[in-house]
């Protein structure tokens, strides 16, 4: 069974490092309550761990 996450943007990349930045469009992101729904798998898992204080994450 694939484990499933909903995150969603809740705070702004407005003065964060261009790492931060990239890993929020990467993880498909952007915009201010701009939600998606991922499989989790170890790289994800790494970028939501990198953003975690940008997102809000809600297990499906």
């Amino acid at each position: 069974m694939e484990t499933k996450v909903n995150i969603t943007q809740i705070r702004s990349i407005i003065k964060r490092s261009k790492k931060q930045k990239r890993t929020i469009q990467a993880l498909g992101l952007g915009k201010i309550n701009k939600s998606k729904t991922l499989k989790i798998t170890p790289a994800t898992q790494g970028m939501i761990d990198k953003v975690k204080h940008l997102i809000k994450i809600q297990s499906i």
